[in-house]
């Protein structure tokens, strides 16, 4: 599992920017970002907060703790544009989810 300076440091180059770049975006130094990075300081929370806007996840995912650490945050908004729709709707969704998946999985099995 990353730690906290793993993940800022996979999160910023992923968005390839800058030490400097995030810092500017989360109103910190550049220096303190790379201590956040080497886990010299951990990040307060307001600070976590501004960087989960930044790399448009959720803080749980930048803390690797909680259930919905993995997801990202298109994930997480998908999810629950899911929970919004009428029964029926959803029902049609995870058919089609479940066919993808199926059909995936079938193409994994055999490329072996």
């Amino acid at each position: 599992m990353l730690n906290i300076g793993e993940r800022i440091t996979q999160l910023r180059k992923q968005h390839n920017l800058s030490q400097q770049e995030l810092a500017d975006k989360v109103g910190a130094s550049r220096t303190i970002i790379g201590n956040y990075e080497r886990d010299i300081n951990t990040p307060s929370i307001d600070v976590l907060l501004k960087l989960a806007k930044a790399f448009n996840v959720s803080v749980d995912f930048i803390i690797g703790e909680g259930q919905l650490s993995s997801f990202d945050k298109d994930v997480l908004n998908r999810i629950e544009d899911i929970e919004r729709l009428d029964p029926d709707t959803r029902q049609h969704l995870f058919f089609l989810i479940d066919n993808v998946i199926q059909n995936y999985k079938t193409k994994q099995a055999f490329a072996k």
